[in-house]
Formats: C-alpha cells, structure tokens, sequence
C-alpha cells in the first residue's frame, strides 16, 4: 500500500504554468495533496510541454507533449482540459474552487479579474480558501505589471551582478533558480497559511513575487552590501569572504576545495607542504581574504602538480573539505544519488520502455513520507474523471 502523505485530503487547484507555481504544487503533491492542473485546450497546455528537445517518445518513436522541463515539475497532478476564457470554463473552474483547499496562480497581476477568477472574487466566495498568486514583481509597486521570467528575475535582483568571472559577463545561473526558490516560497506560504486556517477557519491571499524571493536570496553578499554601502564584485568561484573555497586546477581536472576555518587551514596548508602558508596573520581567514590575490597564487602552483586523486584523497584524509567537480552523468550514476533515491523512474505505458526518469524528492519524512502516485501527464488526460466527478456532486 502507497503511506498517506502528510497533507493527504487537500486538494490544490492548480492555475498555473511554467516553473514556479509548478515547482510549488509538485511538491505539495509529493506530499500527498491531490493537484487538479488546469491546462488550456487554445495552447495546447502549459507552455512548457513545447520547450525542448529533449521530449519523450510515446511507443510509436514519435515524440509526446512530455517534454523533458515539462516532466521536472509536473508529477502527481492530474492535467483536466479547461477554456477560462469562456463562461463555462470559468464556472467550471469555481465549481472545482468550492472543493479544494487552495487555489494557485501565476497570471499578470489583475489578470484574472475579467474571468472572475482573481482572489477578491473567489475569496469572497470561498472564505476558506488558501490563495496564492505568484507574478513577476508582486501585486503592488511600480513594476507590478511587468512580466515575470526567471532570467529577469536574475537580472532585476542582482544574483547576475554577483555571478561570473570577474573580468566576464554578468552570468545567470545554469537553471532557474529564481523561480523554483520562489515556488519553495511560495509552499511555505501555503503551508503557513494553512495552519492559520486549521486554527481560524480563515482562509487568505498570497502575494509572492519572483523578484522579491530573488533579492532574499542574495543573503551574505545582500546584507554586505547594505552593510558596507560599496558594490560586491565578482569573483567567479572564489568565495567572497573564506579563502581558500573555490576550484582550483590540478594535473588532471579540477577540484574544489572549501576551508571553513582556521584548524582545516593549517591541515590544508600541511598537506601541501607548506606550513608557511598558514603562519603569521595569515592564520587568520580574515587576514587570508585581504591577503586574497598573493595567498591563491601559492595554492594554484602547489596543487597544479598534484592529481584530482592525490588531491582528494591527502585532504579527506585532514578531513579538510573537498570535492570533484561532477559532470550530471557523474551525479546520476553515483552510489550516493542511488542511496538516496534521487534518480526515480515512474510508470508510464503509453511512452517507450514503460517509463520516464526523474529527479527524485529531497524530503526524508520517518511518518509521511513523499510517495509518487502519479507520472507527468499528457494533456488534458484527466478531464473526464476529475469533471465527472464533479458532475456527481
């Protein structure tokens, strides 16, 4: 038997698209929700289907409208087929609201005003329920009515000023982190709210921006900053105020090295047979930092001799931290992403080889743990039955 997760008996009806508000409903599905994911028969569904290759191929070798980004926030949702821009959509949709618990969307601010969709509306029609609205820059300010893309998001709240070479471009980061932090956010949120309508009754609105979850992560260098008043440059994988912890090259690869205090200093600076290094005022990692240019130079030419084995193996053996710099092939074939079941494989029989891989859930519950009920969906799969039991009242 699936174990109940522990917010079995909620059911989420989910309006939104992309990768934030979906990030946020998988996983609360993850955790026993029921996720009602309405989709746009006009689109073709959530945008995201259509963003790839890489898609999955369905058993005829031709490719389905499960896309690779699509699948990596879309589990245990049920997808239902609805028009909101049409009365009946719209009713249809209100009729879902008075069942569920909480409503999730990520329109333009006001967006769905015009469909009676937005949360004064269903709040006041449905008290109880929990409203969460994700957009760009809020429901409020003076850019509320700009559009919300993770790379502007980046761009607007200064992690791409913070990342890269120092001499390079302002980078972004690989994947879209803005949004899927503003999606854990968002269930935090949820959550929260959820407890005060456990003890109240009450249900209530969310505003949560993805800008605004953005600069909450800029964290030491933000508050450094607003402390010091001066711009925080870029230092491509050197940290901003330990040193060593960054990459540095050996003679076959790269490896990283990360000094968390001065005891693993000395044991970082034995290992490299250099106790010099560690004398002084350079003992200290505050002094190392001011000192920063002069002390890297040492260890990039002490450990360009080296291999990413000798390297590896003489530093845990200081229990110094340090690591390899792998590649996605490395982390999923690893022995520690397979103890923790990171790497998941779900049922499907309408695709090749029965199945799709994904990303496993990071949460270990000892009582409710995260259960995967329901692979990715195609489009519109589950409009009859979730309708249908509507339609039984």
């Amino acid at each position: 038997m699936i174990p109940k997760g522990a917010l079995d008996g909620l059911t989420i009806l989910d309006l939104s698209r992309i990768l934030a508000g979906p990030t946020c409903t998988q996983l609360l599905g993850d955790l026993g929700a029921e996720v009602i994911k309405i989709e746009n028969p006009k689109s073709g569904g959530d945008d995201t289907r259509g963003w790839g290759p890489p898609f999955v191929n369905g058993v005829d070798g031709k490719k389905t409208d499960l896309s690779a980004y699509f699948m990596c926030a879309n589990r245990n949702k049920l997808s239902v087929s609805i028009d909101i821009a049409t009365e009946e959509g719209q009713q249809t949709v209100k009729a879902l609201a008075a069942t569920a618990d909480v409503v999730i969307e990520n329109f333009k601010p006001d967006g769905l005003v015009k469909y009676g969709l937005d949360h004064a509306s269903m709040l006041k029609e449905h008290p109880h329920l929990i409203y969460c609205s994700i957009s760009g820059f809020g429901q409020t300010g003076p850019n509320r009515e700009k559009p919300g893309y993770d790379l502007m998001a980046q761009g607007y709240g200064g992690i791409m000023s913070l990342t890269g070479e120092p001499e390079g471009q302002p980078m972004k980061v690989a994947v879209g982190i803005a949004d899927v932090v503003c999606g854990l956010y968002s269930t935090i949120g949820i959550l929260a709210a959820l407890r005060h309508r456990d003890q109240t009754g009450e249900g209530q609105h969310i505003d949560v921006a993805l800008v605004d979850t953005q600069v909450s992560w800029l964290i030491n260098e933000g508050v450094a900053h607003l402390t010091t008043g001066k711009p925080r440059p870029r230092r491509g994988n050197e940290h901003a105020t330990i040193v060593p912890y960054q990459t540095f090259k050996t003679s076959d690869g790269h490896v990283l090295v990360a000094v968390g205090n001065d005891s693993q200093y000395a044991r970082f600076c034995d290992y490299l047979g250099r106790p010099d290094l560690a004398e002084g005022e350079n003992a200290v990692n505050a002094n190392r930092v001011t000192n920063r240019a002069a002390l890297i130079a040492e260890y990039e030419a002490e450990l360009a001799k080296r291999t990413m084995a000798d390297v590896i193996a003489g530093l845990e053996a200081r229990k110094v931290p340090v690591g390899p710099v792998n590649t996605l092939e490395q982390v999923f074939t690893s022995e520690q992403v397979a103890a923790r079941d990171m790497k998941i494989e779900m049922a499907r029989d309408d695709v090749e080889n029965g199945h799709v891989k994904l990303i496993g859930n990071p949460l270990n519950l000892s009582k409710t743990p995260v259960t995967y009920r329901h692979a990715p969906p195609r489009f519109g799969q589950d409009t009859d039955e979730v309708l249908g039991k509507l339609d039984k009242g």
